[in-house]
């Protein structure tokens, strides 16, 4: 069997024949290979039951398993997932959690146990159980732990907090060397596990690229969304105080640019931008006006492609198979259509006057309305034929574009011509080539023709995007079943501090944790289990003790059952001996820059000499104020559609002859 686990001499001696092989499209679903019913932390204990324990990878305290996956069995393929877990007590250099400080997290508790869930490369796992079987870890008993945990390049790491909230550090896929899986695949792997253990939180630092592109800022502008969108990350943290508001109005700057508007600045030093646009509108059954638009239709089209096969950037009449029109006949009627658009020299007619006009010739009004309902935006010989509708007579109407110069290289498509069929053809490489084009020449262009006039948004709002890195998902705590006589409850705590705070204004310091009880259970069996719960989850409350329940007034003997609904929420008052510490306590001091920017969002900061308060060290936002900010790419959004609807405007009346016979020429 092709895997990890015989892919060297030293890994093929470990394989056991008991060992149990789980389905990887299927694993992290309820029941695969648990039933996930209970909190985060009793979800992986459950889980990790299933995986085999290796005893010589980690250091003393530091458990490791390891589940074998099949990614498919023709051809066979498997791959590892080692789940790692790391108490506080083994990470005394990284006990503060810098993930959790850069996403806004800072003000958590410190939790005992880190979870790390990784898929490592092949090479990493063949070097890791070929230690394993030299004995070299006694020599260097922190190697395992390195290979495991500190390496980079792994095909997916993700780490949990013993409290829910985790981090995805890093997707690998086929871009960045891994020959198994997708970038996809793994992520949707990851997000099963994340609902599966019932995670709260789910943060990450999206720097994925693809083609030397960032991806973040090409499906921002496509989408509304970065990449990672597409399984339910949002916004989260912004870096240089860039914020919620300022991302999507940035997003919005960027999508309602009108191509036309581009086309005008770029076509004078750059054809082949023009060339570009053509090309797809010719593909597309409907008219794409802004940049958004475009880059959407591209990327949708990339994801229908075949890799080896093509697609003709030319069917304007596509017959359908149940179409009871020959092709021939089919043929003949667009061409009486496009010389009858010809004859009335470049001009928008209507539809009907078209179709009266294609009617000396073709006599078969049921062809005419199909071919007409096919044609509209896309190329017949030298020409494009457009079709929008009026925004005054709400009528459709029809014109001719010659295109023959914007392919200078007689790349005119010419339909049903056998000779021309190689220049009809669209190849999935030569789509991605003009999305890195377009890329390259509109997103990340630092000429000074992009910083000047109307175009001055994009590079503004560029920057805004790129700076817009940590991404967040919330996985909702649903209210669990009832299984049994087993009930559960959803508790927080908080501390009571030594003026004596009324109860009934505490606030609770950490997130709900799931606790089950029977219906025999008091509330003092009830206090029991919380101190239990939140002393094994947090660090600094290994002493803490449940003095009250805020809001209640119960007795220590009086039952659960009856008292509370099930499934609702608790706050418990209490007293810690410990002093309580966060994942902010690292010493970096007060953030305070002109970008906006409170707290350590990861960029380079440089602390002042006498004040010590911290500041970035250069970025060109850095100087902006945030209102400011808004308000101008609000403005830019305005103008850009106004622009749009001017143009319209201005391109019907002077073309259309129903509004056009109605302006009064002074």
């Amino acid at each position: 069997m092709s895997s990890y686990l015989d892919g060297g001499g030293g890994c093929r001696k470990r394989r056991r024949g008991g060992e149990r092989i789980f389905k990887f499209k299927s694993f992290g679903e309820n029941g695969c290979p648990v039933e996930f019913d209970g909190s985060f932390r009793n979800n992986v204990k459950a889980l990790v039951e299933y995986g085999n324990l290796e005893m010589n990878l980690c250091n003393d305290g530091v458990l490791c398993w390891t589940f074998q996956l099949e990614v498919h069995r023709h051809p066979p393929l498997n791959v590892l997932l080692f789940v790692v877990e790391e108490p506080v007590r083994a990470s005394s250099i990284n006990l503060h959690c810098k993930h959790c400080r850069y996403v806004g997290w800072g003000n958590h508790m410190i939790c005992n146990k880190k979870y790390h869930f990784l898929l490592p490369s092949k090479d990493t796992v063949a070097s890791c159980f070929n230690c394993d079987e030299t004995n070299s870890y006694e020599s260097n008993p922190e190697k395992g732990k390195l290979n495991l945990v500190e390496l980079k390049g792994h095909i997916m790491h993700g780490v949990f907090h013993s409290n829910g909230f985790g981090h995805l550090l890093c997707v690998n896929g086929m871009e960045m060397g891994s020959d198994q899986l997708a970038g996809y695949q793994i992520t949707e792997f990851w997000d099963r596990l994340c609902t599966g253990l019932q995670a709260r939180k789910v943060s990450l630092c999206d720097t994925s690229r693809k083609r030397g592109m960032e991806l973040r800022l090409l499906y921002g502008v496509a989408y509304g969304h970065p990449w990672f969108g597409r399984w339910g990350y949002k916004f989260g943290r912004g870096c240089y105080g860039v914020n919620k508001p300022i991302y999507q109005k940035a997003i919005e700057a960027i999508q309602g640019i009108p191509l036309c508007l581009l086309n005008h600045h770029l076509s004078i030093s750059n054809n082949e931008v023009s060339v570009i646009f053509s090309r797809y509108q010719a593909l597309s059954d409907h008219s794409i006006v802004t940049l958004g638009d475009l880059l959407h239709f591209m990327l949708k089209l990339r994801s229908r492609l075949p890799e080896e096969n093509i697609t003709s950037s030319c069917n304007p009449t596509t017959v359908e198979t149940n179409c009871r029109w020959s092709p021939k006949r089919v043929e003949a009627a667009t061409r009486v259509i496009v010389e009858a658009l010809k004859n009335r020299e470049f001009r928008w007619v209507s539809r009907q006057e078209v179709r009266d006009a294609a009617r000396a010739y073709i006599g078969d009004t049921g062809l005419l309305d199909f071919v007409l309902k096919s044609l509209g935006n896309h190329i017949v010989g030298n020409y494009l034929v457009r079709r929008c509708l009026n925004p005054v007579t709400k009528v459709l109407e029809y014109c001719l574009e010659d295109i023959s110069t914007v392919f200078p290289n007689s790349e005119a498509l010419i339909m049903n011509n056998s000779k021309a069929k190689p220049r009809n053809k669209i190849t999935k490489v030569q789509l991605m080539k003009d999305i890195g084009y377009l890329y390259k020449h509109i997103l990340n262009d630092q000429k000074p023709t992009m910083s000047t006039g109307v175009l001055s948004a994009i590079p503004m709002a560029t920057r805004i995007i790129l700076d817009t890195k940590f991404l967040l998902k919330e996985y909702t705590e649903e209210q669990l079943p009832i299984r049994g006589n087993s009930f559960k409850l959803f508790c927080t705590v908080t501390l009571r501090n030594n003026e004596g705070i009324d109860e009934g204004s505490k606030k609770p310091m950490l997130p709900y944790e799931c606790v089950s009880f029977n219906e025999n259970t008091t509330f003092d069996e009830l206090r029991q289990e919380v101190e239990k719960c939140f002393r094994e989850v947090y660090w600094r409350l290994r002493s803490f003790v449940v003095e009250a329940v805020a809001n209640m007034s119960v007795k220590g003997s009086d039952l659960v059952v009856g008292s509370v609904e099930m499934g609702q929420k608790l706050v418990f008052i209490g007293s810690n001996d410990d002093q309580i510490g966060s994942e902010d306590s690292s010493g970096t001091g007060i953030v305070d820059c002109l970008c906006g920017a409170k707290e350590d969002d990861g960029e380079r900061l440089i602390s002042c000499d006498i004040c010590e308060v911290w500041q970035h060290t250069s970025h060109a936002l850095a100087n902006a104020d945030a209102d400011a900010l808004l308000n101008n790419i609000e403005k830019w959004v305005v103008i850009m559609m106004n622009l749009q609807r001017f143009y319209l405007g201005i391109l019907h009346i002077f073309t259309c002859p129903v509004v056009r016979n109605n302006v009064k020429v002074l």
